[in-house]
């Protein structure tokens, strides 16, 4: 039974993480495409674009809410072992990255990667997630590179503090979709962000 469990929520991430919210939030709500905004991604971002905070903010609370619900039942209520949860988590992942609903041109699935890890038990991988991420959005100028900073540093981090191999090959893993999701921005040589800089350093000379 474990085994049918583990596939039955393995599929069923992945179908609710191939829901394109953004793109039916655009087209309902706002009667607009929102891949012509933007960078064309399907995403909670082209929503913001496209028809304001209100829109976006749902459209940004459903991408992250679809990477929850199997990853907390995987875990919580069935309590399978953690490489089944693990699977369970990247699944969810790569339905949204590569949705049948959109002939597998799925979004970027960033919001999706935090729902994910606010429903894993191992909360050291969302904290570092979000910290090197925000370390990426102060000083670098780039977005693709500020993504790539939190599983990047989330790695590093998990690997050196000794956690288990199914946690590092589930960053690994994230590592790798986003890094493919966001590879035409990655050819952009990452560069600091100047102005923080500099913001910094007349914050110190008035001290």
């Amino acid at each position: 039974m474990e085994g049918l469990y583990s596939i039955s929520l393995a599929v069923c991430a992945f179908c609710l993480g191939a829901c394109p919210f953004s793109l039916w939030i655009g087209r309902w709500l706002l009667g607009k495409d929102i891949r012509d905004y933007g960078d064309g991604n399907p995403g909670a971002v082209n929503v913001f674009r496209a028809g304001g905070r209100k829109s976006g903010c749902l459209a940004l609370i459903l991408d992250i809410a679809k990477g929850i619900p199997f990853v907390a039942l995987a875990y919580s209520f069935f309590g399978l072992p953690e490489v089944t949860v693990m699977i369970v988590a990247v699944s969810a992942i790569l339905g949204s990255a590569f949705s049948p609903l959109l002939r597998f041109r799925g979004g970027k699935s960033l919001a999706i990667t935090f729902g994910v890890l606010l429903a894993l038990p191992h909360h050291e991988m969302l904290i570092t997630f979000a910290a090197f991420m925000l370390l990426g959005f102060l000083f670098i100028e780039t977005d693709a590179w500020t993504v790539m900073l939190g599983p990047t540093g989330s790695l590093v981090y998990l690997a050196i503090t000794g956690a288990s191999y199914w946690e590092l090959l589930f960053v690994l893993s994230v590592l790798v979709i986003l890094a493919a999701k966001h590879h035409n921005e990655l050819k952009a040589i990452p560069r600091c962000k100047v102005r923080f800089i500099g913001w910094l350093q007349s914050r110190r000379y008035r001290i």
